[in-house]
């Protein structure tokens, strides 16, 4: 694979891993069913801008990162590298928590429709608590985000080089008979533009 190949695919990866994860933010993340202070049961879903609302930030983040990616040096690569890892294990992180406190994760929704709050009280009012694929999708992008990170601290060095073209100036002094800006400019000073330079006569 080329260099030019190798840094294309690297940032349309990048580009396509952060869009999933906005995607995973705004879909359901769990599904539950709660008992109502009034009596009966009732359905509640919690979407990822509950249970992972930083994702949106952080995808967004990203997609920046990969635009920036695009043109930066070497250096600026490698730092740029190191943020996506950290984006990435940020993403991990936000979606594995969800994972492992579903409930606690989906509180905001479980208040809105009950009222109660308090951790300990909304445990005793959800009956069950399923999680759709979304939050694994998010945990699973989330680590390859961070292996992507690695691999561009890794292998920038192998990115082609910016180049940078200089367009060469000469600068030439105007000719009094082709220029009239300058003939005007050599009549202020007191000279005459149609006169040979030669010529004894032409003032100094």
């Amino acid at each position: 694979m080329t260099a030019r190949r190798l840094k294309l695919y690297t940032i349309l990866l990048g580009v396509l891993l952060a869009g999933v994860v906005l995607l995973a933010w705004t879909q359901p993340w769990f599904e539950l069913v709660i008992r109502l202070p009034q009596g009966g049961t009732a359905p509640v879903t919690a979407g990822g801008d509950v249970a992972g609302g930083a994702l949106s930030a952080l995808s967004l983040a990203s997609l920046a990162l990969f635009a920036a990616l695009s043109i930066a040096g070497r250096v600026f690569r490698i730092v740029l590298g190191v943020l996506q890892t950290l984006l990435g294990v940020s993403v991990a992180l936000g979606a594995g928590t969800s994972l492992a406190d579903p409930i606690g994760a989906s509180g905001a929704p479980i208040t809105t429709a009950t009222g109660v709050e308090g951790a300990s009280s909304l445990v005793d009012l959800v009956d069950s608590v399923s999680a759709t694929p979304w939050p694994w999708i998010a945990l699973v992008v989330g680590v390859l985000s961070a292996l992507l990170g690695v691999a561009v601290v890794v292998l920038s060095g192998a990115w082609p080089q910016a180049t940078r073209k200089y367009s060469a100036t000469r600068l030439v002094a105007a000719d009094p008979a082709t220029d009239p800006a300058a003939a005007w400019d050599t009549l202020s000073g007191g000279d005459d533009p149609t006169e040979d330079p030669a010529s004894p006569g032409r003032s100094r």
